[in-house]
């Protein structure tokens, strides 16, 4: 069953950030979690990678059961189904999905969140898994927008519209129910 959470800030809203610990399903000291840099690939992306890390060292996420990942090759199967999360960043979303389509990511991906595996992303790492772009993860067909002014209105999404994300919202995707909250 999927469970994804799509986030254009991360866990700055405590609502966001308690939606992923009841969804981690073990014990949160416990928890591995994979840490996708490879979107921020320029200065102001990588000032932001330490404010990601923190969402996870403050759900009391041991840092040693964080591994930092720069997509500089295939995981595979078996590597990637260890963890218990996949936590992708922000940045340059083109650079990740080409990055995605180089590696042939996508069936790694599928197979993970298909089989319960949480992916949580951050700005450029949610719209690499919407629909905006064909060689991205396409989790949802939505174009999906962040960092807007302006959110679609929360509750239940039914449509293929398009989603608008505030620094505040979420789009939980959770098996085929996909929602939004703050």
């Amino acid at each position: 069953m999927k469970k994804i959470l799509l986030t254009s800030t991360g866990f700055e809203n405590d609502n966001i950030k308690n939606k992923f610990l009841e969804l981690l399903n073990c014990d949160v000291t416990k928890a591995k979690i994979l840490f996708i840099i490879t979107a921020a690939n320029n200065p102001d992306a990588v000032r932001i990678l330490s404010k990601c890390l923190d969402d996870l060292t403050n759900c009391d996420i041991p840092d040693e059961n964080i591994t930092i990942y720069d997509m500089y090759r295939l995981l595979n199967q078996d590597e990637i189904n260890q963890y218990d999360a996949i936590y992708v960043c922000g940045g340059s979303t083109k650079y990740l999905v080409d990055r995605i389509s180089e590696l042939n990511f996508k069936s790694v991906m599928d197979n993970y969140v298909e089989n319960g595996g949480i992916y949580i992303g951050v700005s450029a790492g949610s719209v690499a898994a919407s629909g905006n772009y064909q060689n991205g993860l396409c989790f949802i067909q939505n174009n999906l927008n962040v960092h807007c002014k302006s959110g679609t209105k929360n509750g239940i999404i039914t449509t293929n519209d398009e989603i608008l994300l505030t620094d505040n919202q979420a789009l939980l995707i959770d098996g085929n129910e996909n929602i939004i909250f703050e």
